[in-house]
């Protein structure tokens, strides 16, 4: 075996057990939430030594950094494509960021969602990252572009209107988790949210 193909070898190996020390963790973090989650039973159930933990992730948080990032790819290539082959009015637009953002409650669970959310929207992140978010960024794209046609009030800030229409509906998931009137809550918002920014 070449040295060229030894390195090939470990990278894929390395990277085997990254991804399932994730899949481990995102598990105990579904059931135990990020600040209860056992690194001894990540390790225990991904089959590898403590201290690998550490040198793939230096903290539980930085499992859900990656797990952010991922998720925010997903969300805006599947955003992206809807966006791509459909024809859409700004309502359709924000249901559409809505039915993606419950999907993915959906797949993370109550209890990480909001510890997802929680590292999200966190104050020890040191920049303004509005438009580093691509769900962020292609909201307000389509808000700009109803804004050139003239059925959205040229005062609106489409970047502020999507972050405020994300953060909103972020809100509303996370506390109205077990609420039976939940969809009709969110359904309200959208049209409230739209009411909000339309030309007058």
């Amino acid at each position: 075996m070449s040295v060229g193909e030894k390195a090939s070898a470990r990278e894929t190996k390395r990277l085997q057990t990254r991804e399932r020390l994730m899949g481990a963790a995102i598990a105990e973090f579904k059931r135990s939430g990020i600040a209860a989650a056992d690194v001894g039973a990540i390790v225990t159930a991904a089959g590898v030594a403590h201290g690998t933990f550490f040198f793939h992730f230096p903290t539980k948080e930085h499992v859900l950094l990656e797990l952010e990032r991922r998720e925010e790819d997903r969300i805006a290539k599947q955003f992206a494509r809807y966006l791509a082959d459909s024809e859409h009015d700004l309502a359709s637009t924000l249901n559409e960021a809505v039915r993606l953002v419950m999907s993915l409650e959906r797949r993370l669970g109550a209890v990480l969602f909001k510890d997802f959310l929680a590292l999200h929207f966190s104050q020890t992140r040191q920049t303004d990252e509005s438009k580093e978010h691509p769900v962020v960024v292609a909201v307000a794209g389509e808000i700009e572009r109803v804004q050139q046609r003239g059925q959205v009030d040229p005062a609106v800030i489409p970047i502020n209107s999507a972050v405020f229409f994300l953060l909103g509906l972020y809100a509303l998931l996370t506390t109205t988790h077990e609420w039976p009137a939940q969809g009709a809550l969110i359904e309200d918002y959208v049209t409230r949210t739209l009411r909000s920014i339309e030309s007058r």
